[in-house]
């Protein structure tokens, strides 16, 4: 899902004692000094580096936040991929966790599970080295954004002594899905990943909008059922992979904030195949100029409420705009990217 830029727009297949205060407004201090940022752009927004608690209505401080996830079993930390910000949070978060005498299994969705033995091979040959893994799963060419922007997390991981899980679809897999649906896996994965199960309507269309959307508006309708069975699966099969690699410390996990969902990513499969584990999901959201609350952020399909747990505002990496880029070259007769 990664073989043209257009799609490395969003993550596809394709986040206390006491609160810091009751109000909707965001508390006027505690969040981090504008300096602290590598996200350059609206670093002032008032909402840049605070914490919301949805389930409480509520703002929260780092500290109440790592309290709340050293409670659960399977903690979910949900990314913008080439925000540096997010990645530099969720080091310290996996540093934190792992610092209170668990050793959870740190799983990562950009490591699909065929990659395992590789991993395993290179921290075998060289423990603690996170650049050998960069190295033994060919990062560079691999679709995802600069090494140098995982490294940190990878790093805490490994220096916590953390089993490293690679927790993703195989990529033949999502793709033989994509191009001929489940008819093209065995029918005991279908199964297993519940594929075989349809969505609720409103579900269906919130997925189908959201890719569309995601995809600028240039997804072929005939395309929007398979790339939903193939969010669907990626979900599901690391909601798997969370499940198998704990050993009695629960498991974390590094995705994109749209696999972090509750109401429809890998927390609801962990429902469904973990009954009553504690799971907590963390999306790290970039701030937009217009919206100054939280609630701001919802989408209606959601009943204005948020699909996290908590929500940790930052400031706006800065990218091209390919959605602009690809309507320049359809104006000019270019056909669009290659299907993915």
């Amino acid at each position: 899902m990664r073989t043209s830029p257009l799609f490395r727009l969003v993550p596809l297949l394709l986040l206390t004692g006491c609160a810091a205060s009751s109000s909707r407004e965001a508390p006027a201090q505690g969040a981090p000094s504008a300096a602290t940022w590598q996200s350059p752009l609206l670093r002032d927004h008032p909402l840049a580096g605070h914490i919301w608690d949805v389930s409480q209505g509520r703002w929260v401080e780092e500290p109440a936040l790592r309290e709340e996830l050293a409670k659960a079993r399977f903690v979910l930390l949900g990314e913008q991929h080439d925000n540096p910000d997010h990645h530099r949070l969720q080091a310290s978060l996996v540093r934190a966790l792992a610092g209170t005498g668990r050793h959870p299994a740190l799983a990562f969705e950009m490591l699909d599970v065929d990659q395992q033995a590789p991993v395993d091979a290179a921290l075998s040959r060289e423990p603690g080295n996170p650049d050998a893994i960069a190295q033994a799963v060919d990062w560079a060419h691999s679709g995802w954004p600069d090494w140098a922007l995982y490294r940190p997390i990878f790093a805490a991981g490994l220096e916590r002594g953390l089993p490293i899980i690679a927790a993703n679809l195989p990529k033949a897999q999502g793709k033989a899905l994509a191009f001929k649906g489940t008819s093209a896996l065995p029918a005991e994965l279908v199964t297993r990943l519940g594929l075989d199960t349809p969505l609720p309507e409103d579900v269906s269309h919130a997925m189908r909008a959201e890719l569309f959307q995601a995809h600028c508006g240039y997804m072929p309708e005939e395309q929007m059922d398979p790339m939903v069975q193939v969010q669907r699966a990626r979900d599901a099969q690391m909601a798997e992979r969370l499940i198998a690699s704990d050993k009695g410390d629960g498991a974390l996990l590094i995705t994109g904030a749209g696999h972090a969902r509750t109401d429809r990513g890998v927390p609801a499969h962990l429902a469904r195949k973990a009954p009553g584990a504690p799971v907590r999901s963390v999306a790290f959201l970039e701030v937009s100029a217009d919206k100054r609350q939280p609630q701001d952020y919802a989408e209606a399909s959601s009943s204005g409420r948020l699909p996290y747990d908590y929500v940790w505002f930052t400031p706006v990496a800065e990218r091209e705009d390919l959605c602009a880029k690809l309507k320049e070259r359809m104006q000019h007769g270019s056909p669009p990217p290659p299907k993915t």
